[in-house]
């Protein structure tokens, strides 16, 4: 079982009791917020002895001086018959009111420590910390994930409303979450008896008088002059009615006593390890002694009931849009395996595609996990489609699925591997790779040789299909159609219109969308907050299949921008380009990390051709703390496609763009943009080797002849374009 499954599991079945913990700590965080807020604290390092004659002073009946978490002093004693808990001033003994340990109702702290259930709830509740525990490593291994490791760890986040929420709150609040329920643990051994504190029973001590001997004053015994406040505990002071009764006093080194008459130290315990692990542990999981920490954990308990109700509607939404296999045969009747490595679920919906068509075709089909990969007598055909994950990993469910054909026999069933994956990755298809090499090194033969799918193309995949159905030598009709998410109606509001070429057109268009309450975009409704850089996919009337294009601009800038070009032919580029302002669109957001800008970067290369350019438009656009930009841009004709020309040179001056520098390949003496990279080799080598990051979009052949220029510069460094992308320095975008 994987951390994604142990992390849902547990957030489903034990997330309600989380909840009850969560609130019912939170409440209790209030107390030492109060405490402090109700008497001074003491000195630190006033003298345990000076505090005990100001008490005594003041309160000539007292019997025990305790020093709260807060640092504020109680005592405790009888006036007459009439027993006194009172706050007491340590600078001068004063008798400041009423001691009261905690106005918080006595079935709170009894439903936070036991459940309302007595010592089995004792053992619920530590049940409970355990899986909190759980939860919340589990939750920081997948939000590492997630984010892209430690160093991304602050970038931002992408999804659905209740997504980010669960994200950022993790993010907030994960580790205060994980050190609360490890604290709690720790209390809970030795609150069930698990764990001894004190590793022996009290000394027998007495007093002993002498002839006429009376009892010395509180600074004239040597250990209480020695000690210090800040590590007070509790003072108890001798019976007066009992001539044998000794001082005692605890702290956070340990217990001792001392003799009322000669002030000599009778007996000293050292506070044992459990015990100061146990002391360390309640003022971590209460704190009882800042109450700024207080407030922080009342924070993170009030998290849970967020962390609940999106984790919940996370995994909902995630159950909805699962991909269910029809007509899944047993495996053992199957003439046809299919087994799946996918992380998010999208690779199931192109082996649902290819079960159904099968099936049509008369075979037995039966598709599951890689994990359970497995031949039988009546296999006659194995396909594998392998999804790469992070910096080319398996996924989860799937790391160990290498080992288990190592350890399989080789058989003569043709095994056939598709991987999936991202280009502007270095370690695009990389476990899929792995796996052909695996499989052909065993001695498994395939029917096809491997083929990678760039961002799940569904062209891709449909003249994958057509291979397949040629090997096969039967008809294969495979009707792939991507789940798409819930789409949003854009309504243009401006286009800018450019000639062209060849008499393909091209416009910049704008769109506003609509603004939803917050609980429909909880619940995956409306617009997805989206960065330049990212993906909005549009649907076009009569299609199922979406066409991508980057995006100009962010959430932030109020609108929604793109560069549209024509296409012979093309369904998506022909409505677009046809709408008018006030007409509507179907489109959806898709992110893409990979190409976004994180962090703060000394520099950046902007490269790119064409359309090629919105994305790095966005970029500019957004660059509000200046960060030094530099563009490379190539077209054909600067009167023809020179895109976004007016807000470039405006950007120069706003210092959003640090330089441009163009390449017209349709004018006299004009170019491409690797010739303007090739002009400034001199002023690229000195901003590679100051760590600029590098982004290029446009057309594949650009961006190959782009990498040829920048390896040759990288080469004076030691460097190249592959050890950039490995260090997330260079991303592409290319279409």
């Amino acid at each position: 079982m994987g951390w994604k499954s142990v992390h849902r599991w547990l957030g489903l079945t034990l997330g309600t009791l989380a909840m009850v913990l969560g609130l019912s700590g939170a409440l209790l965080a209030i107390d030492p917020v109060q405490q402090a807020w109700q008497a001074p604290a003491a000195a630190p390092g006033l003298p345990v002895a000076t505090l005990a004659q100001r008490v005594q002073a003041g309160m000539p009946g007292v019997e025990e001086i305790r020093r709260l978490p807060s640092g504020a002093i109680a005592a405790f004693g009888f006036a007459g018959e009439q027993a006194q808990a009172l706050y007491v001033d340590p600078a001068d003994g004063r008798l400041l009111g009423p001691y009261q340990p905690s106005g918080m109702p006595r079935w709170v702290k009894n439903l936070h420590r036991a459940l309302l259930l007595g010592d089995a709830g004792r053992w619920g509740a530590a049940g409970a910390a355990l899986a909190m525990a759980l939860l919340s490593v589990s939750g920081l291994v997948l939000l590492l994930r997630r984010m892209g490791g430690w160093r991304q760890l602050a970038g931002r986040v992408r999804g659905t409303l209740a997504q980010r929420l669960h994200v950022l709150a993790g993010r907030v609040v994960l580790a205060v979450l994980c050190l609360s329920s490890v604290t709690a643990l720790c209390m809970s051994a030795s609150t069930l008896g698990l764990v001894a504190l004190e590793s022996e029973a009290e000394p027998e001590v007495a007093s002993t008088a002498a002839d006429g001997a009376a009892p010395l004053s509180p600074e004239r015994i040597p250990l209480l002059q020695d000690l210090r406040v800040g590590d007070l505990r509790r003072l108890n002071l001798p019976d007066a009615t009992d001539p044998e009764d000794t001082w005692s006093v605890t702290t956070r080194q340990g217990q001792g006593w001392m003799d009322r008459y000669s002030g000599q130290t009778l007996a000293w315990q050292d506070a044992t390890a459990a015990r100061r692990i146990d002391d360390w542990a309640r003022v971590l999981h209460t704190g009882e002694s800042a109450w700024p920490w207080a407030v922080a954990l009342g924070l993170s308990g009030l998290s849970v009931l967020l962390f609940w109700a999106t984790g919940v509607l996370i995994w909902w939404q995630e159950r909805q849009s699962a991909v269910r296999i029809a007509d899944d045969s047993a495996p053992q009747q199957a003439d046809v395996l299919i087994f799946v490595a996918s992380e998010g679920g999208s690779t199931w919906g192109f082996a649902q595609a290819l079960h159904g068509a099968l099936v049509r075709a008369g075979h037995h089909v039966h598709s599951t996990g890689l994990e359970h990969f497995q031949t039988t007598p009546a296999t006659r055909q194995v396909f594998i489609l392998a999804a790469t994950y992070g910096e080319g990993q398996p996924p989860t469910h799937a790391r160990h699925a290498l080992q288990r054909i190592a350890a399989q026999a080789a058989g003569s069933v043709p095994v056939t591997v598709l991987g999936f994956g991202d280009r502007q990755y270095p370690a695009f298809c990389a476990f899929a790779q792995a796996m052909e090499q695996a499989l052909r090194a065993q001695g498994w033969p395939a029917l096809l040789p491997l083929e990678c799918i760039h961002q799940q193309s569904s062209q891709q995949f449909a003249r994958w299909g057509d291979a397949l159905a040629q090997a096969l030598g039967e008809p294969l009709a495979i009707d792939y159609r991507p789940r798409l998410p819930p789409t949003t109606a854009l309504t243009l509001v401006s286009r800018r219109d450019y000639p062209g070429q060849d008499g393909r057109t091209t416009a910049i268009l704008r769109f506003s969308w609509p603004r939803l309450p917050w609980h429909e975009r909880l619940r995956g409704r409306g617009l997805a907050r989206f960065a330049a850089g990212d993906l909005v996919g549009i649907v076009a009337p009569g299609s199922a299949v979406p066409r991508y294009y980057s995006l100009a601009s962010g959430s932030a800038n109020g609108f929604l921008e793109i560069c549209v070009r024509q296409w012979p032919g093309g369904l998506c580029s022909t409505h677009l380009l046809g709408l008018q302002p006030g007409d509507t669109a179907q489109a959806f957001i898709r992110s893409n990390p990979g190409f976004a800008l994180q962090g703060r970067p000394r520099s950046v290369l902007l490269i790119g051709a064409g359309t090629g350019v919105a994305p790095l438009a966005g970029f500019i656009r957004g660059n509000s703390g200046r960060t030094a930009m530099h563009l490379y841009f190539g077209a054909r004709d600067p009167a023809r496609d020179y895109y976004f020309e007016p807000e470039i040179q405006r950007w120069l001056g706003e210092q959003r763009l640090a330089s441009v520098r163009t390449a017209f390949s349709r004018v006299p003496g004009g170019g491409y943009v690797q010739d303007a990279l090739r002009r400034d080799r001199e002023r690229l080598r000195a901003l590679l080797a100051g760590g600029a990051v590098v982004r290029v979009c446009g057309s594949r052949p650009m961006a190959q002849a782009v990498a040829r220029v920048l390896d040759d510069i990288l080469g004076t460094l030691g460097l190249s374009v592959r050890d950039l992308k490995a260090r997330g320095r260079y991303a592409e975008d290319l279409f």
